[in-house]
């Protein structure tokens, strides 16, 4: 009996979606760079799917949950894009309920924070330029921060791995700004270096004791940070952040150096104090917490960028303190009142399993995976992959992600690769942990989802066997 050429073609087409098996498709590039970093097969997750396929191309422990590391913000921000749309912005509010006579606000400005993870100093200048040209000199009363849109517990910045100074390790605040951080500039001099910020948050003092080798020589520069230190001390005036260590002769030009020594809430404070100084104001009361009054009129506002513009940048630079943020946002907005963070953590696993995406083995803790707890399976993210690829927010989440050998954290990855400019992919690193979940285009002209995950002791060599796949498939 003849075959109809047609259902011939139908015949082969699901054989190949059906592919190898793990045992015959193994990619050899990708098993012999395994081999070389001494990582089994049974410490990683595997899953490649062509986006318009029933059935994956590969997998591999695709059900067993493990630690992805950062590439759990690709989750947060599906979730993101799903539940606030593309168009959802942050706001920051200056009010008052009092009246403004002779340059002076008789009584309390009330700053209302919303979770904003782009307000920058730039743009808190230029909301307290618009107090300036209102012309209102002189504050009366205190300044209260309205951070009850989200409900947080105590951060300790230490908890992760006893670096409190990481801006990473920054935790999330209704009202934070410059992602928590303060950037340093260092200009390197023939003694030693010069540190300095600007604006210098008040209740913050620079002590620089950077210096040279004592043995002298030229030195390559490498990485200027790489034998330097950072520690802070409690002062009656306030915080001394005290920069020590060498500086090889060879690093001439200046540098930044991003440091968290202030919680979220001084940050702001001491920002806010500086900025309006220099531009001519005065407090006459103190700064604390509080609720702004449903009788307090607006003076002043700023609005976000949008969302798609926040999340390209806390994926293509896998940016923690946003990630905090938006798990926050995401929660305060689900369950008002409630504990935020898990509150998020629930908007995640009910969004995802709206969406026909599987959610076993699914612990969210912050949605930035700077976690020894979190999990997700290859097979969550592989769904969440295709999901999105069919999504009306696909092009958002998209160009959020870094592109081998171009952007972002992949700026680096496969350089003069068929792969280079062909993988928009998200990555994690944490001890013990690669991994890797994006899109590839093959050669083929179909487009895959890709997802490797490894845990392991020796995953710190994995990056050869995460290239190894991406070449893999793009040579499809």
């Amino acid at each position: 009996m003849q075959i109809p050429l047609r259902a011939l073609i139908c015949s082969l087409y699901l054989l190949v979606l059906a592919g190898p098996t793990w045992a015959t498709g193994w990619p050899s590039a990708l098993d012999a760079s395994l081999a070389r970093a001494g990582i089994p097969r049974s410490a990683s997750a595997l899953l490649v799917q062509d986006v318009d396929a029933p059935v994956p191309l590969l997998a591999h422990r695709s059900e067993d949950a493990m630690n992805p590391a950062s590439v759990m913000k690709l989750v947060t921000a599906y979730v993101a894009l799903d539940r606030l749309g593309p168009a959802f912005t942050w706001k920051t509010r200056l009010a008052s309920d009092a009246d403004i006579r002779n340059g002076t606000l008789h009584g309390d400005l009330f700053i209302t924070g919303s979770g904003d993870p782009r307000l920058s100093r730039e743009r808190l200048w230029l909301l307290l330029r618009e107090l300036r040209t209102q012309g209102i000199r002189r504050i009366a009363g205190d300044v209260v921060g309205d951070r009850s849109f989200f409900r947080l517990p105590p951060h300790d910045p230490a908890a992760f791995d006893l670096r409190p100074l990481r801006p990473y390790n920054a935790g999330a605040d209704a009202l934070t700004v410059d992602y928590g951080a303060v950037r340093v500039r260092l200009i390197p001099t023939a003694t030693g270096v010069l540190a300095s910020s600007d604006p210098l948050p008040a209740g913050l003092a620079l002590d620089s004791r950077i210096k040279h080798p004592i043995n002298g020589g030229t030195g390559n520069c490498g990485d200027p940070l790489a034998q330097l230190v950072a520690s802070k001390t409690d002062t009656p005036a306030g915080v001394r952040l005290t920069l020590d260590g060498t500086l090889p002769q060879g690093c001439t030009e200046p540098f930044d150096w991003n440091l968290a020594p202030l919680p979220p809430d001084r940050l702001f404070e001491g920002v806010f104090r500086t900025l309006w100084r220099e531009l001519g104001g005065e407090i006459g009361g103190r700064f604390r917490d509080g609720r702004t009054p449903p009788t307090a009129h607006q003076l002043a506002e700023t609005v976000s960028p949008n969302l798609p513009e926040v999340l390209r940048d806390m994926n293509k630079w896998s940016n923690n303190v946003i990630a905090r943020q938006v798990l926050a946002t995401l929660g305060a907005l689900a369950e008002p009142g409630e504990d935020s963070v898990p509150a998020g953590a629930r908007q995640i696993q009910r969004t995802l399993a709206a969406n026909g995406i599987e959610t076993a083995g699914l612990v969210v803790e912050n949605g930035a995976g700077l976690s020894r707890s979190e999990r997700i399976s290859a097979t969550t993210l592989g769904h969440l992959l295709l999901a999105a690829w069919k999504s009306r927010t696909m092009p958002e989440l998209m160009s959020s992600l870094p592109i081998a050998g171009v952007d972002g954290t992949a700026r680096r990855r496969l350089p003069n690769s068929p792969a280079a400019g062909f993988a928009h992919v998200k990555t994690g690193t944490l001890n013990d942990v690669r991994s890797l979940a994006g899109y590839v285009l093959a050669r083929n002209g179909h487009r895959y989802a890709v997802v490797l995950m490894i845990n392991h002791p020796n995953a710190d060599a994995a990056r050869d066997a995460q290239d190894a796949l991406l070449e893999w498939v793009a040579g499809l």
